[in-house]
């Protein structure tokens, strides 16, 4: 069983704050709602086909809700929901076990405790990359819209905008560049007190 170290001081945040007059229900709802990404993204650390993924995702959300009762308000959600994923994972693993691509479960484990405790980090970051997209330049800040959009490449974008495919790969190059040093000085700014 992988051990799960996540902090509990989003939950205990949420809790203090006015709406923690809300029923249990609620606040288990709220949670719930705020930890799907994340669970989802534990599962995908350890299965690496999204279909299966998905389709774990949607197993361990009946069984949370079928729990619900049995989580205590004021513990780590997070936690407790990636345990529950965890088994999930554990239980999709064992039926697929005719498949000699599988990792062993031991690898798998780490896997899942590593992106547990990356987790926190990874959210920071995708909260700055948030941040410095609105802070490019409105033509630069479609260019990178649309390359990642659902089904785009750098050469349907070339062909979209009428703009010749190296001329957009250079931009999109020196657009990932300014943004992973604007995350980068987000981080370090954040870390200096």
């Amino acid at each position: 069983m992988t051990e799960v170290r996540i902090t509990a001081e989003t939950e205990t945040a949420a809790l203090d704050s006015p709406e923690s007059s809300l029923a249990p229900k609620e606040e288990f709802i709220k949670l719930f709602t705020r930890y799907q990404r994340r669970v989802f993204l534990f599962i995908l650390s350890q299965v690496p086909n999204p279909v299966d993924a998905e389709e774990i995702h949607q197993e361990t959300n009946v069984i949370i809700w079928r729990k619900f009762d049995r989580f205590e308000l004021g513990t780590n959600f997070l936690a407790w929901a990636c345990q529950i994923a965890n088994y999930e994972v554990l239980k999709f693993r064992s039926r697929q076990r005719r498949d000699r691509h599988l990792f062993s479960d031991e690898f798998v484990r780490q896997v899942a405790s590593d992106a547990i405790e990356q987790a926190e980090e990874l959210e920071q970051r995708r909260q700055h990359l948030a941040t410095c997209l609105s802070k490019l330049r409105s033509n630069d800040r479609e260019l990178i819209q649309q390359r990642y959009s659902a089904g785009e490449s750098g050469k349907s974008v070339a062909e979209l905008i009428g703009r010749p495919i190296n001329s957009v790969y250079q931009s999109l190059s020196r657009i990932r560049r300014t943004l992973l040093e604007c995350v980068n000085r987000q981080i370090r700014t954040q870390a200096t007190p």
